[in-house]
């Protein structure tokens, strides 16, 4: 039976790395994967997956109006799919979470989901939030803090430096703007100190 799997993370775990490994472990197999991506994660180029240590494929991309379910069935059916691979999964809406869980019950294909569970603000993503209560798997990437703990958390830095605490939920960036921490350090980083 195909499940629908939500593998999370902070920023800097490897989650764009091993979606890019597990799709090529499909093709060498002789095997067909359908990747995916966000239309407008664009730092790697429009409809392009990329891992920090420079791997790389092309994808779909999908908006937040996209059908996901017409989408891969009409792919599908012009090219037998073994496998779906979707990065940046918290940029689905509820309604997208829905369709790939019916791609995996009514398709028989399974759904490899990658994506941030948490915000800046330690706010879950839409689409996240849809994955944590819907997926049939859930596996935490692990990353860590600098003090060496697992880093569950992210900070947005503005360009001077300063920890970002409130503003719009999505903004695209890399290790310029985003630093994984541990829920401690997260906590220091914004101001929430520990009482005495």
């Amino acid at each position: 039976m195909a499940k629908l799997y939500f593998n999370f993370s902070t920023m800097n775990a490897g989650k764009s790395t091993l979606l890019l490994q597990a799709a090529h472990n499909y093709s060498e197999r002789g095997q067909t994967p359908f990747l995916l991506t966000a239309h407008h994660d664009t730092r790697a180029g429009q409809g392009r997956i990329a891992s920090r240590i420079g791997l790389s494929k092309e994808a779909v991309t999908f908006a937040p109006d996209t059908d996901l379910f017409a989408l891969i069935e009409a792919a599908h059916k012009a090219q037998p799919i073994d496998c779906v691979f979707l990065d940046e999964a918290q940029f689905l809406t509820k309604a997208q979470v829905w369709q790939l869980a019916r791609v995996a019950d009514d398709l028989g294909l399974p759904v490899m989901t990658y994506g941030l569970r948490v915000d800046f603000r330690g706010e879950l993503f839409e689409g996240s939030a849809a994955l944590l209560a819907l997926a049939d798997d859930l596996r935490e990437i692990r990353t860590i803090c600098h003090c060496g703990r697992k880093a569950t958390m992210v900070v947005r830095k503005s360009p001077d430096g300063s920890v970002a605490k409130s503003g719009e939920q999505v903004q695209i960036g890399g290790n310029e703007t985003y630093v994984s921490l541990c829920r401690r350090h997260w906590r220091e980083a914004i101001g929430d100190s520990p009482s005495t």
